[in-house]
């Protein structure tokens, strides 16, 4: 198991810089004042395909030889993933196959065809998903980019995480949401590579807190039918993402589906701007643990803005 050391997310930033989107660190008065706190907000959700997945895609792809670019990728995703994977390959030339939930939503069926990614369509199942994408490996030879356990794309998700810190390197702590765990994995890395003073804490819905208990037993445990408005965060860690963040993380907390949505219409209100609720899990767990955040200087990871405005949770 290779792990990512510092080093790795510098030379994934180097990379893909000319192709990702620099996204900007904002801050808001009436929120400071609100969490009693100084809160930097990373705004992935500005990041190309709307989300911070771009990053680790790009550095993927941009990593395979020319023969693996010629038999293409494939991967399967309902999500953000399945759109920045679409979009990595395009630019660089290389065809896509993702493998894709019949029942996913209409919205993200067509960015990703958008992108010009070739759609399989499965049951709704992981045993359905893998297999698809087992028999289109066999059949194409294309490479797959798994969404999160996958070296290149942990080093290109840890990225967010350098350029928050290049322009804000005097926080106390910086927190991010926690799903399979590869946006966790890099900037947890870069994060203690950086500066091991720097708290580095998860943030994942209670209705869907595998990552918590595995953190807090040591045993990884995956989730079971989780019912969660953070969608982008059902997915349960890899052995890779879980030993990272194990080595590196030092808290993960929990915040209901109440904080989460409140906080995401507090953003949408104060801030302008559009964060879907997997990202205001962060803020989210700042409203519920004001001990351990007042007077502090923080680092949040907004990780996307991929909304189906058709059914918002508020």
């Amino acid at each position: 198991m290779r792990i990512p050391e510092l080093a790795d997310i510098q030379a994934a930033h180097s990379r893909i810089k000319p192709f990702i989107h620099h996204t900007p660190v904002l801050k808001s008065q009436k929120l400071n004042e609100l969490f009693n706190c100084e809160l930097f907000f990373k705004c992935e959700n500005f990041q190309k395909v709307g989300a911070f997945k771009f990053r680790g895609a790009t550095n993927a792809v941009l990593l395979m030889s020319d023969e693996e670019k010629l038999k293409g990728v494939v991967t399967h995703s309902s999500g953000n993933h399945a759109a920045a994977l679409a979009l990595a390959a395009r630019m660089n030339g290389i065809k896509a196959n993702i493998v894709m939930p019949g029942n996913a939503p209409v919205v993200k069926k067509n960015a990703v065809a958008g992108y010009g990614a070739e759609i399989t369509f499965c049951k709704p199942t992981l045993q359905a998903r893998e297999e698809t994408t087992r028999l289109i490996m066999e059949r194409t030879g294309a490479t797959l980019i798994h969404p999160y356990d996958n070296f290149n794309i942990i080093c290109g998700q840890g990225t967010a995480a350098l350029e928050l810190l290049q322009e804000k390197g005097d926080l106390e702590i910086v927190i991010a949401p926690i799903g399979g765990g590869g946006l966790m994995s890099g900037t947890s890395t870069y994060v203690k590579g950086i500066n091991k003073n720097i708290q580095v804490f998860g943030a994942e819905p209670l209705n869907a807190n595998d990552a918590f208990i595995s953190f807090t037993s040591g045993v990884l445990t995956p989730s079971v039918n989780p019912i969660t408005c953070a969608d982008g965060l059902l997915t349960s860690q890899s052995e890779l993402t879980f030993t990272i963040i194990r080595n590196n993380v030092d808290r993960i907390l929990t915040a209901s589906e109440d904080s989460i949505i409140e906080c995401m219409l507090l953003v949408w209100e104060r801030m302008k701007i559009i964060i879907e609720p997997s990202s205001a899990t962060v803020l989210a767990v700042v409203k519920e643990n004001p001990g351990l955040f007042n007077g502090k200087k923080i680092g949040l990871i907004i990780s996307g803005g991929n909304v189906d405005f058709r059914k918002l949770p508020f």
